[in-house]
């Protein structure tokens, strides 16, 4: 275990200080370890489109965006901060197209987590935008403008013993790590009685709104499994020495977050779709190798199994 703390730990300060093959091979004129091209500057504005935001978004010509800060790069391919503190990563690709659609430009606020849903029912944010997966119990109290699909995945050291996970009850008796508030707590929750049906030892559940820890736990041999996002996962894999992808879950449409009844879910959903159908949509997927994570349609509020 020493052996992967130590490359674990190293990955992880270079990734929180916003690491690049520079900063890993000491040549300061190496490529970055990240995608570069520039997939936003051709997409113009659609008129119609931008005029079904509320006048008052139309006059001062901004949304208020609710998302979390993400430096480094282990926040990746979603979003990540490297050195220079510029925001990358798909999830930014797509908030820049959709806002060059709409006319606007994002205010970007950032808050936690838990906290950017709240942000969006009491009016602080326009919109909210964290990778966040389509549920029944958000739908009750915001709307969403679907734009990617993710799924519930599961990680661990490349020396554990578990190959992939078929079933919740693989777990049982093992320590796992995830973030709260989110679709993997709801999953861990509605599941925890089936280890004692199987006759087998509960999981424990530890949550953790900083990956950092659970890099170490996982290298320390304190948590035995992540339990996050699929394209995350399968991206710290590849770039994390000495950890494995075991296997998807589920798989949950992801959305931009509006208040409940909000003009702009339309609006966000059609710009969505406008670049769908001008290749666009694909063009900044394949920047960050997540072509088999886009959607055919964007869609307000789709039926959801979690």
């Amino acid at each position: 275990m020493q052996k992967i703390l130590l490359a674990l730990s190293a990955t992880v300060v270079l990734a929180g200080c916003g690491s690049s093959s520079a900063a890993v091979t000491g040549s300061p004129s190496a490529a970055p370890s990240y995608p570069t091209q520039d997939v936003i500057s051709g997409i113009t504005t659609d008129a119609k489109i931008a005029a079904e935001l509320p006048a008052a978004v139309r006059d001062r010509g901004t949304l208020i965006l609710g998302t979390t800060i993400t430096p480094g790069l282990n926040g990746l391919p979603h979003a990540g901060q490297p050195a220079d503190g510029t925001n990358i990563g798909v999830d930014v690709d797509l908030r820049e197209a959709v806002a060059k659609v709409l006319g606007v430009r994002w205010e970007v606020q950032n808050g936690t987590f838990p906290t950017i849903i709240p942000g969006v029912q009491n009016g602080k944010y326009d919109v909210g935008m964290d990778n966040f997966g389509v549920t029944a119990a958000r739908e009750k109290v915001v709307d969403f403008a679907t734009y990617l699909t993710d799924g519930q995945s599961f990680l661990a050291p490349a020396d554990s013993d578990l190959t992939r996970v078929s079933d919740i009850t693989d777990l049982c008796g093992r320590t796992l790590a995830t973030s709260p508030g989110s679709t993997f707590q709801q999953i861990l929750e509605n599941d925890k009685a089936k280890c004692a049906q199987a006759g087998k030892q509960p999981y424990t559940v530890q949550y953790f709104a900083d990956n950092a820890p659970i890099w170490l736990g996982l290298a320390n041999g304190k948590i035995d499994v992540f339990f996050g996002p699929t394209l995350s996962l399968k991206y710290d894999a590849a770039h994390i020495p000495n950890t494995k992808f075991l296997s998807q879950f589920s798989s949950t449409p992801v959305g931009f977050v509006t208040g409940k009844g909000s003009p702009i879910a339309p609006a966000l959903r059609d710009a969505v779709n406008k670049l769908i159908a001008t290749g666009d949509y694909a063009k900044i997927l394949g920047k960050w190798g997540v072509t088999d994570s886009g959607i055919r349609q964007s869609a307000i509020n789709p039926p959801s199994s979690l």
